[in-house]
């Protein structure tokens, strides 16, 4: 089991590449599902697990794992699914997501398979479970669907988009009411708190749900003859989208010179300390990890200062 994350140290050469790992597994029946290799620290055999009463309905219990207590959520319940029943042959897929790490009940794993996001497409807008994937993908002429942990998390634990009235009082923040930020996220979670969050200093939020619809949502802007670093105050980019992700989406930034001189965020539950590095390599501004509404105050106002009128 714990061969098939040996070549997860090598995806740091995918960035800037359009290019993912995925590990694909199954939960309840034949279908295949698939998570982000990035976010994945190690795939074991279930633990002892200990019960927590008024747990969440998707919360199975808790384990001890290299002296971390780590809640175990039935992922195929999660997304509406047959729940899993939990055994001494079962395996977890731990990881991290926006600084928290947690273990997902899973009914096996598959393998990790290296992709193009070009092969990497939005799911259709249906009901059902379409709700819980942020994209899908053909293997082997089978339907994987990549699913959308955010969502999921976000239900367990629900996420604070409020910022304190001190901070609002700020005179700084003040300059921000009117502006105009581009999110690009396909989360649609994401895309919530960062509505919720800029809303309150007044930010208007235009968003898109990819790299490749946000990149061209910046030309459309710049062929109609607006000026994009008058227009807009800041872009937010996700890392891991389909058809582009967030990393190539500022390469293509940065490469016209219509839009070179925008301000770009990476705002990501990817790995902070690895994106720090990542934000350099591709020419992003800043870094921001999700889910934090004081510290993307905190990005705007860095912002508002260094956009101060000389």
């Amino acid at each position: 089991m714990a061969g098939i994350l040996d070549s997860v140290d090598q995806r740091t050469r995918l960035v800037g590449q359009n290019r993912l790992e995925i590990l694909m597994f199954r939960l309840a029946g034949r279908q295949k599902f698939a998570i982000n290799v990035f976010k994945v620290q190690e795939v074991v055999r279930l633990p002892k697990m200990t019960l927590m009463p008024h747990r969440h309905g998707s919360v199975c219990g808790v384990v001890n794992l290299r002296g971390q207590t780590l809640p175990v959520i039935d992922l195929s319940r999660a997304i509406g699914l047959r729940p899993l029943v939990p055994d001494e042959n079962s395996t977890i897929i731990v990881t991290e997501y926006n600084r928290s790490v947690q273990a997902f009940l899973v009914g096996g794993v598959d393998r990790i398979l290296n992709l193009n996001w070009e092969e990497v497409l939005p799911p259709p807008s249906t009901a059902g479970r379409q709700h819980y994937l942020t994209a899908i993908t053909k293997v082997d002429e089978e339907l994987v669907e990549v699913i959308d942990v955010e969502k999921v998390l976000a239900e367990i634990v629900p996420y604070n988009s409020s910022i304190s009235p001190e901070r609002l009082a700020d005179p700084v923040l003040e300059r921000a009411r009117g502006r105009e930020v581009l999110c690009v996220d396909d989360s649609n979670v994401a895309l919530a708190q960062l509505r919720e969050t800029l809303g309150q200093l007044g930010i208007t939020v235009h968003s898109a749900s990819d790299g490749l619809k946000g990149l061209n949502k910046l030309k459309s802007w710049a062929d109609a003859g607006e000026v994009l670093t008058d227009k807009l105050l800041m872009v937010f980019t996700d890392a891991e989208m389909p058809e582009m992700d967030g990393y190539r989406l500022t390469t293509e930034i940065r490469e016209d010179p219509r839009l070179r001189d925008l301000y770009v965020v990476l705002h990501t539950s990817l790995s902070g300390s690895f994106n720090l590095a990542m934000v350099k390599k591709v020419g992003c501004d800043n870094f921001l990890s999700k889910f934090q509404p004081e510290k993307l105050v905190d990005v705007v106002r860095e912002r508002l200062l260094q956009d101060e009128p000389t």
